[in-house]
């Protein structure tokens, strides 16, 4: 890290339990190195401590610091080296574009023991990243504050972190309340001088009170933010109404949208028939779409083809995965595959209930097509041999696109 020229670029030192506060203290030192030029650094699960993330600031603070990722992740670390790190990313010279942490929880203590227990309340780590100041000189690009209980770690209001109980474990316990943290968090979006980009709140309890919050937030600040991901959250219907009135917007910067998973939805058929009026909207960019696990059947399918036949389509990857589509659906898919405008290039069909039927339905439509299809996957379906070599043997013909075939 110190050799000149040093040409180390990434580091990872992830999972050593033994890393001490003083080897933490003299890979900073590295890092002030002036010929140091290390732009990556892992510490995923390494038990740091305060005095290690104050060693940590220096090195972020140190003149010129070329860091850009840091990974933090699956430490205990509390609000006070949260606050020493936020303290680091004010600096003018810190050049930090992604800071992971994602908080692993210490066990929880059943039911039955937190009864009439009180439970001590330590200052919520929201109050360090929602006051303003430490956004106002702030190069940081992307957060990320997901995990199964990262939000209310980070951004909750509850010390003890409850899992969500399987069925007959005993009485229910309420997950955590990450709403509430959100609107916090929201404080340090409205800042005039907040440059955040990327924002991923996976999986952490967040309800339609949250998109409200950051709907408000974003409409308020001509937003910098190109990139929000609330995936696995409790949103609702209505949550998703009130982050469309952003999208309204004329300052919303998100980008035009290129990607939209829409997976483990109750969509049914009714709702990709709406969603395919998008489609078919000359103005669609959609080059990624996700249907996985949405009680589909071959009516969507039905409906799928027609629109993107329609449009002449951006749509480079379809995910159709555990859908009740059968071969009738994958015959219909096929009439958008033989189309010479279809620029799809990776079709996922696993678990949708196809037979061999649907391989000669394939094979059909892809000879038919010089396709541009490079990956097909029918993982999880009961197809037999003769309908695998059908399409094994267009994997090996160099005249046809596909090049991965996945049973």
């Amino acid at each position: 890290m110190t050799s000149n020229p040093s040409n180390l670029r990434e580091l990872s030192l992830s999972n050593n339990q033994s890393l001490t506060d003083d080897a933490v203290k003299l890979l900073s030192s590295a890092m002030m190195h002036p010929n140091c030029r290390l732009e990556t650094l892992r510490l995923v699960n390494c038990s740091l401590s305060e005095i290690s993330c104050g060693s940590l600031a220096s090195a972020l603070r140190s003149n010129p610091s070329h860091l850009r990722v840091l990974y933090l992740s699956e430490n205990q670390l509390q609000d006070p080296a949260v606050k020493l790190l936020c303290g680091a990313l004010q600096d003018p010279l810190c050049e930090l574009e992604t800071l992971r942490w994602l908080h692993s929880s210490q066990k929880p203590k059943p039911a039955s023991l937190l009864k009439g227990q009180q439970v001590e309340q330590k200052p919520p780590a929201e109050k360090v990243l929602s006051e303003r100041k430490w956004w106002r000189t702030m190069k940081l690009a992307k957060i990320h504050l997901s995990s199964r209980d990262g939000l209310s770690w980070s951004c909750g209001t509850s010390s003890e972190v409850q899992p969500l109980p399987s069925e007959g474990s005993g009485p229910e316990l309420e997950p955590p309340a990450g709403s509430g943290g959100v609107k916090r968090l929201c404080s340090g979006l409205e800042s005039p001088n907040c440059k955040l980009e990327r924002l991923r709140l996976l999986c952490c309890s967040l309800s339609e009170i949250s998109c409200g919050s950051l709907a408000s937030a974003l409409r308020s600040n001509p937003s910098h933010l190109r990139e929000l991901d609330l995936s696995q959250n409790k949103l609702q219907d209505s949550g998703v109404k009130l982050l469309c009135g952003f999208l309204h917007f004329p300052n919303c910067r998100l980008e035009t949208l290129r990607e939209l998973d829409l997976s483990q939805n109750q969509l049914q058929d009714s709702g990709v028939k709406l969603l395919c009026g998008f489609l078919q909207d000359p103005n669609c960019r959609l080059e990624t779409l996700g249907l996985w696990d949405c009680s589909l059947s071959e009516i969507s399918c039905d409906s799928l083809a027609s629109a993107l036949r329609s449009n002449p389509s951006h749509l480079r990857e379809l995910d159709l995965g555990y859908n009740f589509l059968q071969d009738p659906g994958v015959k219909l898919l096929c009439g958008f595959l033989h189309f010479p405008n279809c620029r799809l290039e990776t079709l996922r069909l696993s678990g949708c209930s196809l037979s061999e039927i649907s391989c000669d339905s394939l094979a059909s439509a892809l000879r038919s097509n010089p396709s541009h299809l490079r990956e097909l996957d029918l993982s999880g379906n009961q197809v037999q041999d003769s309908g695998v070599k059908l399409l094994s043997a267009l994997v090996e013909n160099p005249h046809y696109g596909l090049e991965t075939l996945i049973q």
